[in-house]
């Protein structure tokens, strides 16, 4: 099996993504984090969301295989959602407020003999390729339905003649919170947040390794940028679409070309995002 991966800090301070590697385990994975709409800082300035994604990369970095044997994948996360709360509670976080809470977005995998294990919550994505050439998506992107809310409002400024990401993100920040209170409910998202609700939202399961040749796992910030110009096809594919970019460029190469696509538009005027880079962490694995 050939592992290439990628994680690089994008505009803000600290890279809130992490990368999973337990190779012993040959479990892998990203993690995208998120900072609490309350401000919070660590012993050494980190922010809520690098310190969640953090703590669940060290949870399930350490698991051995004897623990996986008797304890799932999903289960394995889970337990790491509940070392999120109590390390929030020992920093003095309200763990009832919901915009106070550290959270992280999360896309593992195990890799079996026969079959592939997975968890994921968030916007973190999951795609399969195939020997046929096929490309399948395994996770869903539980976010999105609020992205393209705040992306219409983002385009909305614009048209009205906001220039900056400043004047344009306290446009869109009255959304952002309201969307906050959403996490691990029906009407909003799942997230490793340290809320029990969590167990109710997560998603996962397996699928066969029948014909597979690889995998690939991203963050958010990998993701081609809204208003990027597609062909109808590409655009319906969705994953497959930056699955074969990938493939095309090789992991590194692919998220330095999407770097210089935001550079060229550093107030995100052309493509509506809420940072000019966001963080970005991709797992690809091929099957040799």
């Amino acid at each position: 099996m050939k592992v290439e991966t990628l994680t690089i800090k994008g505009s803000n301070e600290w890279n809130e993504d992490a990368l999973i590697m337990n190779e012993s385990v040959r479990l892998f994975g990203v993690l995208d984090g998120a900072t609490s709409l309350r401000p919070f800082r660590g012993p050494n300035g980190e922010t809520g969301g690098y310190l969640a994604s953090q703590l669940v990369k060290r949870e399930l970095e350490r698991l051995a295989a004897s623990d996986l044997d008797s304890v799932p994948l999903h289960s394995a996360v889970l337990r790491a959602n509940a070392r999120l709360r109590e390390e929030m509670a020992e920093h003095g976080i309200d763990v009832a407020r919901k915009e106070d809470l550290w959270t992280t977005g999360v896309a593992a995998v195990r890799i079996g003999e026969n079959n592939i294990e997975y968890a994921q919550a968030g916007d973190c994505m999951i795609a399969a390729f195939y020997k046929d050439g096929s490309i399948r998506t395994v996770s869903y992107d539980q976010v999105d339905h609020i992205d393209q809310q705040t992306k219409r409002m983002w385009e909305d400024g614009v048209k009205q003649g906001m220039t900056t990401r400043e004047q344009l993100r306290k446009l869109v920040e009255p959304t952002i919170l309201y969307n906050k209170r959403t996490m691990n409910t029906l009407d909003g998202y799942a997230v490793l947040s340290g809320e029990p609700e969590l167990a109710e939202f997560l998603e996962y399961g397996r699928i066969s390794r029948i014909q597979l040749s690889g995998l690939l796992i991203v963050t958010d910030g990998l993701f081609l940028p809204a208003g990027y110009e597609l062909s109808e096809a590409e655009r319906t594919a969705g994953m497959e679409t930056l699955v074969r970019l990938v493939r095309d460029k090789s992991l590194r190469g692919y998220a330095e070309w999407l770097i210089d696509l935001e550079e060229s538009d550093p107030e995100c005027q052309r493509y509506p995002r809420f940072k000019k880079s966001d963080d970005k962490t991709g797992v690809l694995l091929t099957f040799e």
